[in-house]
């Protein structure tokens, strides 16, 4: 794309039924930092998490049927997050803590240990301990 500026993409929205499990599972739960919080109206956040490696997540709460309908099953069931980490154990110890449910037990690919959980909301995450 020469000439026409260059594109990142900066974050994904991540619907939840309401804002405070949402920042409760993922930050609280998993660790993500809580980077703004912000009341636009009496029933609007404004609510962004990431980590330190640049990755922002917008928690949005669901508030038509088909948002509502989105919960869980935004990647239509396939895995739609990945979430890497140095401690596979402890990170797995973490989720579960947080309410996350795994779907096996870890399995060992060339890119290193991997087991698929769903959120306390439904959606599939791939917790990933790369090779060294």
């Amino acid at each position: 794309m020469t000439g026409t500026g260059s594109v990142r993409l900066d974050m994904v929205t991540l619907l939840v039924p309401d804002y405070d499990s949402g920042i409760a599972f993922y930050c609280d739960g998993l660790g993500f930092d809580l980077i703004e919080d912000r009341k636009m109206s009496d029933t609007k956040r404004w609510v962004i998490i990431g980590s330190a490696h640049g990755m922002r997540l917008l928690i949005a709460k669901a508030t038509t049927h088909a948002q509502q309908s989105a919960i869980g099953n935004l990647a239509g069931d396939r895995v739609g997050f990945f979430l890497h980490t140095d401690n596979f154990s402890a990170s797995a110890a973490r989720c579960t803590a947080a309410g996350a449910e795994f779907e096996s037990e870890p399995r060992t690919e060339e890119y290193g240990t991997v087991a698929v959980f769903r959120d306390p909301f439904g959606n599939r995450w791939d917790l990933i301990e790369s090779v060294s």
